[in-house]
């Protein structure tokens, strides 16, 4: 049997040997000339198709930079059309933030002593509403006072005007001056109906005003009390890994508010008692209202300390003549001088540090986009976007393997794998 096993092994290694041997030999050699096969196409990793990898890479960067670009536009004009439908909420809702940030110190010190959180807002909120008040009713007093002398004083000016236009080096006419003042007539005269339309149109927006102040008080009074919660409420909203990030960036930004709103109060307030007090030294009328405009145009930085400054020294001009005028653009100058180099960096510089034209750029389009309202709340909300975006950029700090988590309660566990 192990016999006829052995033959039966022998047997077929033969025949697999005869069958290997006859397929060499009827096999064909490949002739050298013979085509290669194609060698696969190098394609870059950013692209998808050999069309893609046609295309010069800078190319294909701009394309992808300005794509992105169109449609962060886009978004941002549908953003801005939408505020512009809702400007009613919008813009009492971004004056109660920036009171909120002025006044949110004021509460934290009364829940410290130990009142509770509405006691403490109303407190608060009706003391701001009693300074606010009684400040506008010593400025409309002094200005009502004051209105009979400044209206002769200046119709006083314009005679000496047209007194200066016939003997000054213009030497015109008794005609060429009347001309002057019927074209000013005519212009007043032809105006009249447009200038009726506007104080139509202002007076049926009295209602939207009312309703706009109501909405600051609650705005303000909520903000204040419940401020913490909301955010909290907002924060949920987003997703769990990007939390943390969003509370981070928007504690960071609420603090660049506080700061820059009570900065910008305090440099307006030394602003307004250095202008009230060369005002009241060269007795020029309005002391206290011509202050406290400068106070409320310096929260416009730049332009609205220098627009205050110049209606300054306007009325000195028309009261007290060219060399007070003088004086008081001097004081005017000292006190912007001061500002500049000493309050900004000082004060400001420490709260935000934003560079000047940027500013700039920001209360021209604020202006541009929301007139007054938008040149107030420009430059905070540049602040506040800087800060948000530099927080949110900044990688969170990552916990190692081995490292050792303390819970409330005291004890320690290893946060790494057993």
């Amino acid at each position: 049997m192990q016999r006829v096993r052995e033959n039966l092994k022998k047997a077929y290694d033969s025949g697999r040997e005869q069958v290997r041997t006859a397929r060499e030999e009827s096999a064909v050699p490949e002739p050298d000339f013979a085509p290669r096969r194609p060698e696969p196409e190098i394609v870059h990793q950013s692209t998808n198709s050999r069309d893609d990898a046609d295309v010069p890479q800078p190319l294909r960067v701009a394309a992808a930079w300005s794509w992105r670009l169109i449609v962060v536009g886009v978004v941002g004009l549908a953003l801005l059309r939408l505020i512009g439908m809702v400007s009613v909420v919008v813009v009492p809702l971004a004056i109660a933030l920036l009171l909120s940030a002025l006044l949110g110190p004021a509460v934290g010190w009364l829940l410290r002593l130990g009142l509770p959180s509405s006691l403490a807002t109303f407190l608060v909120l009706v003391g701001g509403l009693a300074a606010v008040a009684g400040t506008l009713t010593l400025v409309v007093n002094q200005f009502i006072d004051g209105l009979p002398s400044l209206t002769q004083n200046a119709s006083a000016g314009v005679r000496q005007i047209q007194d200066w236009a016939r003997t000054g080096p213009l030497h015109l006419s008794d005609a060429q001056v009347d001309q002057a003042i019927d074209s000013a007539q005519e212009w007043v005269n032809s105006n009249t109906s447009q200038l009726t339309s506007t104080g139509i149109s202002t007076a049926a927006t009295i209602a939207e005003v009312a309703t706009g102040l109501v909405l600051v008080l609650f705005a303000t009074f909520f903000f204040l009390r419940d401020g913490r919660k909301i955010f909290r409420f907002v924060v949920r909203l987003f997703p769990l890994n990007a939390r943390w990030s969003i509370a981070d960036a928007g504690d960071a930004s609420w603090a660049t508010l506080g700061a820059y709103v009570r900065a910008t109060v305090l440099v307006a307030f030394i602003d307004a008692v250095g202008i009230g007090l060369a005002l009241l030294i060269l007795d020029v009328p309005f002391p206290f209202p011509l202050a406290a405009l400068v106070f409320l145009g310096a929260f416009i930085p730049i332009v609205g300390a220098s627009v205050s400054g110049a209606v300054a020294v306007l009325v000195a001009l028309v009261d007290q003549g060219w060399v007070v005028a003088l004086l008081v653009l001097g004081a005017v100058i000292l006190v912007q001088q001061l500002e500049g180099h000493v309050l900004q960096p000082l004060i400001m510089g420490r709260a935000v540090a934003i560079h000047p034209l940027a500013v700039i750029i920001g209360i021209a389009c604020g202006v541009v986009l929301a007139g007054i309202i938008g040149a107030l709340v420009a430059v905070p909300l540049i602040a506040v976007l800087n800060t948000g975006v530099r927080r949110l950029s900044r990688r969170r700090p990552e916990v190692p393997p081995d490292a050792v988590v303390v819970t409330s309660g005291g004890s320690s566990a290893g946060t790494a794998a057993g």
